[in-house]
């Protein structure tokens, strides 16, 4: 099983050969077996790439992401053909019905915010409580806002009441960083099982490429949130960025046994992908038990 995240920081000229990967660094070279690698991160401008490395990492399913000047991710690399049945998933995905589609947002929902109030309370806040309440207030489809209304009280709680997301701030810019690179991992599991990144349960944007990406991500983020919450003084420099990565190797629980959050989210998606139109088959990711 590939369990690897590999990144480039620096001038490179990545290939190919004989199953491996190749990272050239002025006279130094480097050798990965394909086989190890989850994920690649190419965290320079200033790579050059062959073709027939990125045809072997789509046919060997290694997600590739794309980070600009400002060494933040702008792309990733996705297979056009990643399942033998990939015709007969988009159909179904395209026939789900609206009823199906609200009722595992709402699950979705829950679930998101049952994390920020765990999250809140494992820091002592008073709003755990108030968030926690929002639980129940959940309908099919989340048409009264309780995900808004949550994390506008969530996020205050954790970074105070000042903060506004989305800011040119170092807690955005790491909180952005490690969405984009839970976004991309989400992305290769979703097409991995045959369906669509663009047709969303709840996210509908007609330029968003990633609807359906949006919607499964939302239980994880706490990890990511959790992370910049006691790390919130760094600069978002390399070190950083590489222990945001690091977070997908780390083991968590799941179905009351832990495995590595890359192998979480992939039968995450799976159950969730798998059980819009049966429910009892979705389970839920709880970051924080007890």
């Amino acid at each position: 099983m590939s369990f690897r995240t590999v990144v480039i920081t620096r001038q490179s000229k990545i290939s190919y050969k004989n199953r491996f990967l190749v990272v050239k660094q002025d006279s130094d070279e480097k050798f990965i077996h394909l086989s190890e690698i989850d994920t690649i991160i190419v965290d320079s401008i200033s790579v050059s790439i062959s073709a027939y490395l990125l045809k072997e990492l789509s046919d060997n399913k290694i997600n590739i992401i794309f980070c600009d000047e400002k060494h933040n991710p702008f792309g990733e690399l996705s297979s056009y053909y990643s399942r033998h049945n990939t015709s007969k998933k988009i159909k179904e995905q395209i026939g789900w019905k609206q009823s199906d589609k609200d009722k595992l947002w709402a699950k979705i929902v829950r679930n998101k915010i049952t994390n920020q109030a765990l999250m809140l309370r494992k820091i002592g806040s008073d709003k755990y409580d108030l968030v926690l309440s929002y639980v129940d207030e959940v309908v099919s489809g989340d048409k009264t806002n309780r995900e808004g209304h949550s994390a506008k009280v969530y996020f205050n709680a954790l970074f105070g009441n000042e903060f506004i997301r989305n800011n040119d701030d170092k807690i955005n810019a790491a909180l952005n960083y490690g969405y984009a690179v839970l976004l991309s991992t989400i992305n290769k599991e979703i097409v991995s099982n045959g369906y669509l990144t663009q047709l969303g349960i709840h996210h509908k944007n007609e330029f968003n490429e990633f609807n359906l990406s949006c919607d499964l991500m939302e239980p994880f983020r706490i990890v990511i949130d959790n992370f910049v919450y006691f790390n919130q003084e760094r600069e978002l420099d390399t070190n950083y960025k590489l222990d945001i990565v690091n977070i997908f190797n780390n083991t968590y629980k799941y179905k009351g046994k832990n495995y590595v959050l890359k192998d979480i989210i992939k039968m995450f998606i799976k159950s969730a992908l798998e059980s819009i139109d049966d429910l009892e088959n979705y389970k839920d990711f709880v970051y924080y038990e007890g």
